[in-house]
């Protein structure tokens, strides 16, 4: 009880001080502060920095034409400008209006292109560059747009005549100062890491006195100290962060050297822990494991990012700071949580998967989490985050941790994680050709008195991955049978496997590319439900998952093994 009532005070806690950055905000954007954001406007853009991210020459194509697929939604405006469009979704709205889709015109490399953007652009202007409100001037939007209308700008300048040369550097201007305004306001996060990025380019990228670059230089070090974790994790403990960053911070380091700037030593140590951080999550096959908040992966982007990576040799195995293990033996690779819920004010897309895993073999993901719908709709984001959605074990149905709150409450500050574990332990077990972990959490001790604690092992030269879940009370009792104690191991399977059952107690996972490999457990039968895996590029997928249910009162441990069979078409070793 004490725990939910310490839960409940961090949560109003939250609220208030959300409540409190949003007022002052909103009092940055009024009429009262505007006056500040005028000011010189600067003579020209000294350099353009590099990007990143990828672009297609096609989708140039498909905007000139009026048709807009941006955050997985598809917007036809029929001869209007797209930013009077009043759309409903918000994820689109903010992918417009942050405009890094201006790199597909750049990439089309066509003066019909630069035209194009050039009149988007004159267009934003016009209809939102006089009013800080709306969408368009979140100011993680705004972060968003500064960084890729100074990337973009000789796309977006070539050919411009004086007049239009000119509204577009005070109109950056403008959102520049504004953004310096608020970056203090701004919720703990990648949104105000990005915000100091923006800044940071904006000092290099523009005349400015040499104070304003050493000031931009010293916030981002400062905020890269706070986010940017010893193992080079992001705090959020979600791996879509730390690409999402990758991604900027790169191309800001090589701005610095371009313009034979210095970078801070924040910075380059930044970037030199996230690029292994960022192999930590990846399984061979490309694709980041799908742990707090990540959903599909683009495979070209992690590739994009790689090829700035100097690092050598295998990734790491272990991630303390982040809360995270990784077993790599063969072309098997096994990727776990085993941290703590990051802080409350950055649980808004975290999960409740203590102890859950993924499993990968080759070039195809055998046994995984659920994911999350990217560009999907809200509704779904419960579910995905729900410990049922993980490869884990849940007691009576139950999340070891609790996200769903008041709607007054989401409204304020979304929807934090809360009442989650409060202790993991984690031990590495590696030696003799093996690696393993084991791992504890007490997510279920406030509510049902008991420990998740889970061995997994693998061995074989990666051919064998053996389990082992325990649930016990404080001190190692077996718990009691009081009608709460009904257990489910979950194994969520990647729906493009077929699944047989070849005995009572086996069953045979099989992928496209022809491995094979079987789960076994002779303490319960294991037994097939229905799962959504929602981390599909095309949106959710029905898929299915094998359930081991028991009391654990009855049958306090049980051990299961994935044991890898020949390949299809094979004949068996040995």
């Amino acid at each position: 009880m004490a725990s939910a009532a310490g839960s409940t005070t961090r949560l109003w806690s939250l609220v208030a001080r959300e409540f409190w950055r949003r007022s002052r905000q909103h009092l940055r954007a009024g009429p009262a502060y505007r006056w500040r954001y005028s000011g010189r406007t600067p003579e020209r853009v000294l350099i353009a920095p590099p990007d990143l991210r990828l672009a297609d020459p096609q989708i140039a194509l498909e905007i000139y034409y009026g048709r807009f697929p941006l955050a997985g939604h598809l917007v036809e405006t029929g001869g209007t400008s797209p930013f009077q469009i009043d759309a409903q979704n918000r994820g689109w709205l903010k992918s417009l209006h942050g405009f890094r889709w201006l790199r597909h015109m750049r990439a089309a490399g066509t003066e019909l292109a630069a035209a194009n953007a050039r009149a988007l652009v004159s267009d934003w202007i016009a209809i939102h560059g006089r009013r800080i409100s709306g969408v368009a001037w979140e100011p993680g939007t705004t972060s968003k747009r500064i960084i890729a209308w100074l990337q973009h700008s000789s796309v977006v300048l070539q050919g411009a005549e004086f007049q239009f040369y000119r509204a577009f550097l005070k109109s950056l201007a403008i959102q520049i100062r504004y953004l310096r305004s608020v970056v203090r306001e701004m919720p703990n996060g990648k949104d105000r890491l990005r915000a100091r990025i923006a800044l940071c380019f904006a000092a290099l990228s523009l005349p400015v006195p040499a104070s304003a670059l050493r000031g931009a230089t010293r916030n981002l070090a400062e905020e890269l100290d706070r986010q940017i974790l010893p193992d080079g994790g992001h705090v959020s403990r979600n791996p879509l962060n730390v690409m999402e960053l990758l991604s900027d911070l790169l191309p800001l380091r090589y701005t610095y050297a371009n313009q034979a700037e210095t970078p801070p030593a924040s910075l380059m140590n930044a970037v030199d822990r996230m690029l292994p951080a960022l192999r930590f999550f990846r399984h061979q096959n490309g694709a980041l494991a799908r742990f707090n908040g990540m959903g599909a992966t683009i495979h070209d982007r992690i590739a994009a990012i790689l090829r700035h990576d100097d690092t050598a040799g295998a990734p790491l195995l272990h991630a303390p700071y982040s809360g995270y293990e990784r077993l790599s033996l063969g072309d098997t690779t096994v990727i776990a949580d085993t941290g703590l819920p990051p802080p409350i004010d950055l649980s808004n897309a975290a999960h409740a998967g203590c102890l859950s895993f993924e499993m990968s073999s080759g070039r195809h993901d055998f046994i995984v989490n659920c994911g999350v719908d990217t560009w999907g709709a809200a509704d779904f984001r419960p579910l995905a985050r729900a410990t049922a959605a993980h490869s884990t074990a849940t007691l009576n149905d139950t999340s070891s941790a609790r996200f769903n709150h008041p709607l007054k409450v989401n409204d304020t500050a979304g929807a934090p994680l809360i009442g989650g574990p409060r202790n993991v332990e984690c031990e590495r077990r590696d030696g003799g050709g093996v690696q393993g972990f084991v791992a504890t959490h007490d997510g279920y001790l406030s509510r049902f008195g008991l420990f998740h604690e889970r061995e997994l092992t693998l061995s074989q030269g990666g051919s064998v991955l053996a389990g082992r879940d325990r649930f016990m009370r404080a001190g190692g009792g077996a718990p009691r049978s009081n009608g709460r104690d009904l257990v489910s191991v979950r194994f969520h399977l990647h729906p493009e496997l077929e699944l047989t059952r070849e005995a009572r107690d086996r069953f045979v996972l099989a992928a496209p590319n022809g491995h094979r490999w079987e789960l076994s457990c002779r303490q319960v039968l294991p037994d097939i439900e229905e799962s959504i895996y929602f981390a599909g590029l095309a949106g959710p997928r029905r898929s299915r998952q094998i359930v081991l249910t028991f009391k654990a009162s009855e049958t306090p441990e049980i051990r299961w093994q994935l044991s890898r069979l020949p390949a299809s078409g094979q004949p068996p070793r040995g």
